[in-house]
């Protein structure tokens, strides 16, 4: 039995339907699908009535909704117990965004360290909806991450508490010639070079549903190629690959320094805010400090 199964099953619970649980946990419907029948065939039960609409629990189905949620949380409790035998030193753990533990991340540092008095600060990243399982399952301190009301309904809770700490944009950027113009930009009766994000991904959404569905129809627009990394896209983008929506942040020293240029309309950016959560639930004193810090300066300002 593989974890992800447990997290599909939990999601499928709470969303209610396979298109919006799928649509949660950032897979295809028929992938999702086949992974709720892969735990099916290991449980040896019928977790679903598929008869039936709306999606309906079958009675083991029921029984065992619980029992993922326990697994779940035991497995990131296991984890964090493993974690604490090998270092006895006090810890903060940061569950952050990819593209927010490269670009914004490292000025806390220094804040951290004054603040934690020795503690070993932590900061993991990696899939964004992994990210906030992780985080709702109390393997983490904080989750730093770009907000979405829309597309993360889970961070909507009673036990959740955050901060707004920054705000950022995705700009439309392209590389430049030896003339300093954009290398792919809107030019009539030529396709426009995307170097996209996942349809699935957290950017890959917002682009779609804020920016793509606002270009003109008669734009021919040519995919090129997919990553779900930010970072990795800026590295196509500098070598002249196509152009990309990438948050401002990760690329302000290549736009100062005239490497990246932002297109013009009908290319629109779109604001971004940044947002720390945290659990209402016992946290090291480590954690409770920042928190406290955060707070007195954000509300101040």
């Amino acid at each position: 039995m593989e974890l992800k199964w447990l997290k599909d099953f939990v999601a499928l619970v709470e969303q209610g339907s396979f298109s919006k649980a799928a649509e949660s946990r950032f897979v295809t419907q028929p992938a999702f699908s086949r992974r709720i029948r892969s735990l099916e065939n290991w449980l040896g039960v019928s977790l679903v009535d598929r008869d039936k609409y709306p999606t309906t629990l079958t009675p083991a189905g029921e029984a065992f909704a619980d029992h993922a949620r326990q697994l779940i949380s035991q497995n990131y409790a296991v984890r964090n117990q493993m974690r604490d035998i090998q270092s006895a030193r006090e810890q903060l753990l940061i569950v952050a965004q990819h593209a927010l533990a490269v670009s914004f991340f490292p000025p806390w540092m220094k804040t951290l360290e004054a603040l934690t008095d020795g503690a070993l600060i932590k900061v993991e990243s990696g899939n964004l909806h992994d990210n906030v399982e992780a985080f709702l399952s109390g393997n983490g301190d904080f989750l730093l991450c770009y907000a979405s009301a829309d597309i993360f309904s889970q961070l909507q809770r009673d036990d959740v508490e955050s901060l707004q700490v920054g705000v950022d944009e995705l700009v439309p950027v392209s590389g430049v010639n030896e003339a300093g113009q954009p290398l792919h930009a809107i030019v009539e009766g030529e396709p426009l070079k995307l170097l996209g994000h996942p349809a699935e991904s957290f950017f890959g959404r917002l682009l779609q549903r804020e920016c793509l569905v606002r270009l003109p129809p008669e734009l021919d627009v040519h995919l090129a190629c997919e990553n779900a990394l930010s970072e990795a896209l800026k590295a196509l983008v500098l070598n002249g690959y196509g152009m990309a929506w990438l948050p401002r942040s990760l690329i302000r020293p290549e736009l100062e320094r005239g490497q990246l240029v932002i297109l013009d309309e009908p290319l629109h950016s779109l604001d971004l805010s940044i947002r720390l959560y945290r659990l209402h639930q016992p946290a090291c004193s480590a954690a409770n400090q920042f928190w406290n810090y955060l707070q007195e300066l954000y509300n101040q300002e």
